[in-house]
């Protein structure tokens, strides 16, 4: 599982003109799902999001998280995360999980980031064709990776 996360002043979704999931100060997760994760990645990837500590302090240190700060959560599905473009011009998405187990381990995912954390958490529609637009806060960019079954 891959996730870029953009701590943000805010976030907001459109599908076909219509906002559908919009947040003030939090994070904008882009979320890839590839095809050997399962439900330990989910949870660990929901666990370090809502601890990790990007958000400053009163010291102007990166010692806060997003449940500190009382902020929100925009996740958006995005399989292109999983895109290799090392050959050719073309991107290959092998690595991509099928639609139908990408859609299920998002949703999972959502879910667990609900149930695990304390923040609203606003999503966009998966396979659609979104709208994204965010005001980075800092920047602060951050590409998680769940860790592999060695790491593990």
């Amino acid at each position: 599982m891959r996730v870029l996360v953009q701590r943000v002043a805010h976030a907001s979704v459109v599908v076909a003109g219509e906002t559908i999931g919009k947040i003030s100060r939090g994070l904008l997760l882009l979320v890839g799902v590839t095809h050997t994760d399962s439900q330990n990645d989910l949870e660990w990837m929901a666990k370090k999001i809502l601890k990790l500590r990007i958000f400053e302090d009163d010291e102007g240190k990166m010692n806060r998280s997003v449940e500190d700060v009382g902020g929100a959560i925009l996740a958006v599905s995005q399989f292109t995360l999983y895109g290799d473009a090392r050959k050719g011009n073309r991107p290959s998405f092998l690595e991509a999980a099928r639609p139908e187990q990408a859609q299920a381990s998002y949703q999972d995912f959502v879910k667990m980031l609900k149930l695990l954390g304390s923040v609203p958490v606003e999503t966009g529609q998966f396979a659609a064709h979104m709208e994204v637009s965010l005001l980075n806060d800092g920047p602060v960019t951050l590409m998680l990776e769940s860790p592999t079954k060695e790491e593990k």
